[in-house]
């Protein structure tokens, strides 16, 4: 059984992309025995000045994805200025590096998408979840 939205509501494939780059960038290995999680951003960042150019790019590109999903300019502009502060603190010598590990811009950005694309197709996911659950309950009537 397939149980993957009808392509009307699927989660646009920016949208997944954006969520990829956001673990990968935040969240990709956790510290063992803590619940501290940290991603290439930290890693690249220990660059000095270029780690942090590289890591602002990849949250660009979840900004830019954001745009071509059709997200208002000002969650956009909220979006970009997260990426601003986790440029500006990376840049900080050693703060910078433990603040990435604790500032997540990009897991944060992802998250403001993610509610954006669910407030706009609220109704559709409702339904969709209506007639799974219907058809749940058919299946399992049938059963008795």
């Amino acid at each position: 059984m397939n149980d993957n939205l009808p392509g009307s509501i699927a989660a646009p494939k920016a949208l997944v992309v954006a969520q990829k780059l956001g673990n990968m960038s935040d969240t990709a290995v956790r510290i063992p025995f803590t619940k501290v999680k940290f991603g290439l951003d930290f890693l690249i960042g220990l660059i000095p000045g270029v780690g942090d150019l590289i890591m602002f790019i990849v949250g660009a590109v979840i900004i830019i994805m954001g745009k071509t999903i059709g997200m208002p300019t000002a969650l956009i502009l909220k979006m970009l200025k997260n990426s601003l502060i986790d440029f500006v603190l990376g840049l900080v010598p050693f703060v910078g590096d433990i603040a990435d590990i604790f500032y997540k811009s990009n897991q944060a950005n992802v998250r403001i998408m993610e509610r954006w694309w669910l407030s706009q197709n609220k109704a559709a996911i409702d339904a969709h979840t209506q007639e799974k659950l219907a058809n749940w309950q058919d299946t399992k009537n049938e059963d008795i």
